[in-house]
């Protein structure tokens, strides 16, 4: 069975790809994951904001003393010994790309078009394979329209592209007026490929104390249903990749991202869960329907159930909606 695929120009030996999670950060756990057949790994974020934060502590401890003997203040602190988050980070990626046999993608989260182009130049250095740009802005500005909010995505990608030549990839939310148009944008703009969807930490609020807590909440199968739909829909517009990314669970799950057109799976919670052999077991499950199936490769398999060669493209749109909502049964002994 050939289960190998392409992605952002990346040839995996086959469709599961570990996403970033604190496995794809430890050396023991990324040998695992390799072992266990993950064709790539996909690091955790390098955060722009945390480089700032960190640097302007660094500014406040080294510069900004108050000792009380002026003829002191000229005198700093040396930190020979220290290790800031942005180097700590560079070599990590140094260590898993000595150890690894398999693709190593970078990911990067950032705020300002400069900080983004410069942090991405050292990841390249540093021997990533590529870069996933995970934008995550949250446009709460009433001033600002959803044009500007789109231009900022394709703005900050370019900008990036310019400067790079490892294969950039972005992960998008679903959070779009119209999500096709705006992966064309970034095609058009030179992007390898599109991971479909982010999945962002929500704030809480707690009862008890009156304060905005994160809530961090591990993905479900049932969340694959949306990024499913438009993987189909966008597979038959497009040349570039598209990762299937939130819900990725099971071989059943996979399977299905790739019937309707993602040339990958990656998978975060199901790991977290179940640790790296999960991914073995997936493999083969997925091999064996294949097998039953009667498909040969995972070319083969991919985007046949796309919108374009769906038997019932309509299912994808409303039509879908309007079928779910006639046959809903009422409950026994309630008139409709």
């Amino acid at each position: 069975m050939d289960l190998s695929t392409q992605y952002l120009g990346l040839a995996l030996k086959n469709p599961i790809v570990a996403s970033s999670s604190p496995l794809t950060w430890e050396l023991d756990s990324a040998l695992a994951l390799q072992q266990a057949g993950a064709a790539a790994l996909i690091m955790p974020s390098l955060f722009e904001e945390q480089i700032e934060h960190e640097q302007a502590q660094l500014d406040r401890f080294i510069h900004q003393q108050s000792i009380g003997h002026s003829e002191t203040d000229s005198f700093h602190p040396q930190l020979n010994d220290y290790m800031d988050y942005q180097n700590k980070y560079l070599n990590r990626l140094k260590l898993l790309k000595s150890e690894l046999d398999i693709p190593l993608i970078a990911s990067l989260n950032g705020i300002s078009e400069g900080g983004w182009v410069q942090n991405a130049q050292e990841l390249e250095e540093a021997g990533a394979d590529a870069l996933e740009l995970n934008i995550y802005y949250v446009a709460a500005n009433p001033s600002e329209t959803s044009q500007q909010v789109e231009q900022r995505y394709i703005d900050v990608f370019s900008a990036i592209k310019q400067r790079i030549n490892i294969p950039v990839g972005v992960k998008l939310t679903h959070q779009f007026s119209s999500i096709i148009s705006m992966v064309k944008q970034l095609e058009q703009a030179g992007a390898a490929g599109v991971s479909l969807f982010n999945r962002f930490y929500q704030p809480d609020i707690d009862l008890e104390t009156l304060q905005i807590v994160p809530r961090l909440e591990l993905s479900r199968s049932s969340e694959t249903l949306l990024r499913i739909r438009w993987i189909a829909m966008l597979r038959s517009h497009l040349q570039l990749s598209l990762a299937i990314t939130g819900g990725m669970h099971t071989a059943e799950d996979s399977i299905k991202g790739l019937l309707a057109g993602a040339d990958i799976t990656c998978m975060c919670s199901a790991l977290i869960e179940n640790g790296p052999q999960h991914i073995s077991r997936v493999l083969e499950q997925m091999s064996l329907w294949m097998m039953d199936k009667e498909y040969e490769s995972v070319q083969q398999l991919k985007g046949s159930l796309s919108y374009q060669h769906a038997i019932n493209p309509a299912a994808y749109e409303r039509a879908n909606y309007l079928e779910i909502l006639d046959n809903c049964s009422s409950a026994s002994g309630v008139l409709v």
